[in-house]
């Protein structure tokens, strides 16, 4: 079964609990209303044609039962946790269902005993060890009690009862193949898909893990270069009133140049706090997408004069939402490398669909590789060598925070487009937005 943390973390990443209790669930269901048909049939077959006194009051009131007990299990298969004692105790139903058709019709002399293994394999592979070998215990005792107490079946003298017991152990071999290769195969799969959503989350957790480190370092060398920052903005603010600087217009124009890249530091540092949870008493800020990003795209362009920027936005609303600085960082991560790869020009086009803000960064490099595609978003993977490629690895992280998603694909006509999709539900300042 899966431990608890990790529960938790699917309950967090996917919106919910595991589901593989439920689709196991619905694969016994469907092979319960298999069970119930084969009955019926075999009951009406035996009991007419076949002239075979049956009980058929008992028996089809266990075959109504079945169905009964199947149509109160969809509500609980629309829910979303199913535990190994809920499977337990459903194929322990079917164990005891059998067991009173088999003892209604022959007992351990009724060649579909065998359906017993069908239970036991179901058992190895769905529940915990110790429910599996309860299950072995039970359809061994269930055996061994069919062989002393059932009913035996009077056969018309025109049967003969060593080729009767032959051709129903032959259809009950194609029975158990045949489901076991229907079921167990997507049984299997259930599972491999939660090892697969599993080790997705634990991949996720540790990258998690690895931008908290980062969020430290980053925070302890913001706190560290603060204090030089402020001795640096005092010092250039008394050169500026300093006679011997006011007198030459060239060092006055220096030093200003100076305090403005001062100011620029300091507001870097600011950010990188903001980003690691330190905002410094700031509200948050409250602002619409328009006017977000316009921002986004204009302290972009002053840091990035040689590189044009097509930027669209008329397709999104003006809505309200909350401009993250982590977010605005992480689309100037995009655009950073998308310019890198293309200089002659790239594109940023933002639209909203289905209540979600699409940003789509596109350039005219030479696109992604396969492997940096099967690999996006993971840290220190890059064209550029060993040390690079955290800026995507931080954006990737940020917009899957924010519940939403970030995919790269490669452009039919050359070049590269990385997209951003947010939920306007988290971002936004109204439900509907």
């Amino acid at each position: 079964m899966i431990d608890a943390p990790w529960l938790s973390l699917a309950r967090r990443v996917t919106g919910g609990p595991d589901r593989t209790g439920a689709r196991n669930m619905r694969q016994l269901v469907e092979l319960r209303w298999l069970a119930v048909a084969g009955q019926l049939v075999t009951i009406l077959i035996v009991g007419g044609p076949m002239r075979v006194p049956l009980p058929l009051v008992p028996m089809l009131s266990i075959v109504g039962a079945q169905a009964l007990v199947n149509l109160a299990s969809v509500p609980r298969m629309r829910q979303r946790t199913i535990g190994n004692l809920e499977l337990f105790v459903a194929l322990l139903f079917d164990i005891v269902a059998l067991t009173a058709q088999l003892g209604l019709s022959g007992g351990a002399t009724n060649p579909f005993v065998s359906l017993f293994l069908l239970q036991v394999v179901l058992a190895a592979i769905l529940l915990e060890a110790w429910a599996a070998w309860a299950v072995v215990a039970i359809t061994g005792l269930c055996f061994a009690l069919l062989s002393v107490v059932h009913r035996p079946l009077r056969l018309p003298p025109t049967l003969d009862a060593a080729s009767l017991y032959i051709m129903g152990a032959w259809l009950c071999f194609g029975l158990i193949a045949t489901l076991l290769m229907m079921f167990v195969t997507r049984i299997t799969r259930n599972l491999r898909a939660r090892d697969a959503r599993l080790a997705d989350l634990r991949q996720q957790a540790a990258e998690e893990d690895h931008i908290v480190r980062m969020g430290m370092l980053a925070s302890g060398a913001a706190h560290e270069l603060g204090t030089p920052l402020a001795s640096l903005s005092v010092a250039l603010s008394d050169w500026r009133r300093m006679p011997v600087f006011q007198r030459h217009r060239d060092l006055q124009a220096e030093i200003a140049e100076m305090q403005g890249e001062v100011a620029r530091c300091k507001a870097i540092v600011t950010g990188i706090l903001q980003s690691a949870g330190e905002p410094r008493g700031e509200a948050p800020e409250v602002s619409s997408a328009h006017v977000f990003l316009d921002r986004v795209v204009a302290e972009w362009r002053a840091t990035h004069a040689g590189v044009p920027l097509d930027y669209r936005r008329e397709a999104v609303a003006d809505v309200a939402i909350v401009a993250d600085p982590a977010l605005r960082q992480a689309i100037a991560n995009v655009l950073d490398n998308a310019g890198e790869a293309s200089p002659d020009g790239i594109e940023l086009e933002a639209s909203r669909g289905d209540g979600q803000l699409v940003v789509a960064v596109r350039d005219r490099g030479p696109g992604f590789a396969p492997a940096l595609l099967a690999d996006f978003g993971k840290p220190y993977i890059s064209t550029k060598g060993s040390g690079h490629g955290v800026g995507l690895f931080l954006a990737v992280n940020v917009v899957r925070k924010l519940g939403g998603r970030a995919e790269a694909a490669n452009r039919a006509d050359g070049g590269a487009v990385v997209t951003l999709t947010l939920p306007l539900s988290t971002i936004g300042m109204t439900g509907d937005a």
